[in-house]
């Protein structure tokens, strides 16, 4: 065979943690009536996720009033300690991204529209040092977020510095990668010593304009991945299911979960719960198992579960 012709070969995953997304920032509240928005609902569907067999939640807040993505440190405190509360064993984890949305003026680049919310990276955390979760996400690059005007901006120096005070405080990034140059970037991070080991990778497919939902675009990037890292993926809208088979055949972990989709199949509506018990099921018949809270926890290097 032909030398250019070589493929890295990928053991299909034996233990698959599943994530389940709940809530995003997208404009899906007014698409969808199980779109969780307030603390109580939010927390509520993470319980239910977890009872459905994910490991772990990936958690945005809203403003409980409009719906819309908010950044307050309450609404993040009031969701996680009702999680808590109830005693559920499940793997949290917090955005850290919100903060870098850019709306530009296409005629006047240097004015910024509505729907603005920039900050700087260490601006981003006030709810992860607070809250100390076991994993918060850092997006690793700027990007061309959809068609029109919107930016997300994550400079190499807000980076570094974000990468470097989540490392100081102990709690695991999640290295969210929407294109082949911002998995050249978190590498970077990688070498220079700001993630600790093993180093978790979560490949976002399907977002324009970033990496698209293409299975060869996938092998390739897990193809460039550091030795030793833990890494998932997801596509969005009718992509997410098949996206749990694609995952899983290259020895992957899996995401599924109303912030990426809202449907369990055409015209069907989807709870997080129906979400994750689907993504279960594909992984159960695709001969692998469902990784545990517990299990999760000692692949990514986590502190173990503290009692409630």
């Amino acid at each position: 065979m032909p030398a250019h012709a070589v493929h890295a070969v990928h053991p299909v995953a034996e233990e698959v943690i599943v994530t389940c997304a709940l809530t995003g920032a997208g404009d899906t509240v007014h698409r969808s009536p199980h779109v969780p928005v307030t603390p109580e609902q939010i927390a509520r569907s993470a319980v239910e996720a977890a009872d459905a067999g994910a490991a772990v939640v990936h958690i945005h807040v809203r403003d409980p009033g409009s719906g819309a993505p908010s950044r307050d440190p309450r609404l993040y405190r009031e969701v996680v300690e009702r999680i808590r509360e109830t005693g559920t064993d499940v793997v949290i984890n917090l955005t850290a991204g919100m903060g870098g949305d850019l709306v530009v003026d296409p005629d006047e680049p240097l004015r910024h529209l509505p729907g603005t919310d920039l900050v700087g990276g260490l601006e981003r955390l006030p709810h992860v040092e607070e809250l100390l979760p076991d994993i918060c996400t850092l997006d690793c690059g700027s990007l061309n977020f959809g068609d029109g005007s919107n930016l997300y901006v994550s400079t190499p120096d807000m980076l570094r510095a974000g990468a470097r005070r989540i490392q100081e405080l102990g709690v695991r990034p999640e290295l969210e990668v929407f294109d082949t140059g911002q998995l050249w970037f978190a590498k970077q991070l990688h070498a220079e010593g700001l993630l600790d080991e093993p180093a978790l990778f979560q490949l976002c497919m399907g977002i324009p304009w970033g990496a698209p939902a293409e299975p060869r675009v996938l092998a390739s990037m897990v193809d460039l991945l550091p030795a030793g890292a833990q890494w998932a993926s997801f596509a969005l809208g009718r992509m997410q299911l098949p996206w749990v088979a694609q995952a899983v055949l290259l020895g992957g972990n899996v995401r599924v979960g109303l912030e990426d989709n809202l449907y369990l199949s055409k015209g069907v509506k989807a709870t997080n719960a129906q979400l994750t018990e689907r993504a279960v099921r594909l992984v159960e018949l695709l001969g692998a198992r469902v990784a545990t809270p517990g299990q999760a926890r000692a692949r990514l290097g986590l502190r173990p579960r503290t009692a409630a």
